[in-house]
């Protein structure tokens, strides 16, 4: 089968991952994806090993040693090396506006027939009163974390 993705490194890029990869001074991750990227090295002088072999070299999985080549081609050293941000992106489900009713709710009498505010009942409130579409009682614990209050 017929590589997709060919590593072709250059002399300076070599040099910097031969260097990189002997200092040891870097992440573990970035150094084997170094090593990766030095043993895939299909250009002149480089040793150009079938992935299955680096796999077995570096006691790392095939599919690692496919996604870091792909990185390579697609995306240059850096992608490859570095640890790539991720995709998704989640909207706050508090803002600071939604901060400011949660804690003026904790403050206010806690509702019939209950000591004090529960996270649960925080949220169902929240809800409730339409500050929010719907809310855990997680995030109203690292909200009120985050703001040093209490619901007592």
């Amino acid at each position: 089968m017929k590589k997709k993705y060919i590593v072709t490194l250059t002399a300076e890029e070599r040099q910097q991952l031969r260097e990189m990869v002997s200092r040891g001074k870097a992440a573990a991750r970035k150094l084997m994806h170094a090593r990766i990227l030095l043993k895939a090295d299909a250009a002149e002088g480089g040793p150009a090993w079938r992935d299955e072999a680096i796999a077995e070299g570096l006691e790392v999985g095939s599919a690692t040693v496919e996604r870091v080549r792909q990185q390579f081609v697609e995306e240059g050293l850096a992608a490859a090396l570095e640890r790539r941000r991720p995709r998704r992106e989640y909207p706050r489900k508090l803002d600071g506006e939604g901060e400011a009713h949660l804690l003026a709710l904790t403050c206010s009498q806690a509702p019939a027939g209950h000591a004090r505010w529960s996270l649960r009942l925080l949220a169902d409130r929240m809800v409730v009163l339409e500050y929010v579409e719907a809310v855990s009682k997680n995030t109203i614990a690292r909200t009120l974390k985050k703001t040093n209050s209490s619901r007592g």
